[in-house]
């Protein structure tokens, strides 16, 4: 299977933000990746619900949500509303994981996890027959281009085979330091999705990177 590729408009162009999205729906992208900073579970403030609103008018990719914020049940039904397609959570703010995903269910949405570079895959064995995604973050989140890391390739693997093991339809996604060289080591140990935020944005030629990355 090819992989599916999610550009993330954190490194897009805020002054032309329109212009980004109709690059990415006219490219080979499968969703779109927003990043929803609170600066209190991770030290950065990006934007919230009015952003996705406005972007869903246009959007012709389905909306992959990606909540790093505190107490993130509160607005799970909000982020649904303004059309997010899939939800991703962290394990590390959710006093009631279980609860916060059927939550999310609930409302229509695909649920996802996300954990971050400290937490270990072991952590998700009595969830993972209820997820849709996982979302390992190969960087600390918080700031985009930052440095991949290395450790990421195992627990893809750990990852690949806690859900062959319990015949679970999960997808695992990626996020921090993908390119070709780290999108194919990814893919490779199992990974499903790959997010790609400056990689994409920064190149002259961004329909051409997210080609670039289905055909690894």
């Amino acid at each position: 299977m090819r992989a599916l590729v999610a550009p993330s408009i954190l490194s897009a162009d805020f002054n032309n933000l329109g212009e980004d999205i109709e690059m990415i729906n006219q490219s080979e992208a499968d969703y779109i990746h927003f990043d929803v900073m609170d600066g209190v579970f991770v030290p950065n403030i990006s934007f919230g619900i009015p952003v996705i609103e406005h972007v869903k008018k246009i959007a012709k990719k389905p909306l992959d949500v990606h909540l790093m914020i505190v107490d993130p049940d509160k607005f799970i039904e909000p982020f649904v509303e303004a059309g997010a397609s899939i939800i991703t959570v962290h394990y590390e703010a959710c006093r009631h994981l279980h609860r916060t995903v059927q939550l999310i269910k609930s409302f229509g949405a695909k649920a996802s996890v996300c954990l971050n570079p400290h937490t270990p895959v072991a952590v998700l064995e009595d969830i993972i027959g209820d997820l849709d995604m996982v979302l390992l973050m190969s960087v600390n989140p918080g700031f985009g281009g930052q440095e991949f890391i290395e450790n990421t390739y195992r627990k893809v693997a750990q990852l690949r085979e806690l859900i062959d093991s319990t015949d679970t339809d999960c997808k695992i996604e990626i996020d921090g330091g993908v390119n070709y060289e780290t999108g194919k080591k990814l893919l490779d140990k199992g990974a499903d999705v790959l997010v790609a935020g400056s990689f994409v944005f920064s190149a002259g030629n961004p329909k051409e990177i997210i080609s670039g990355l289905k055909s690894l």
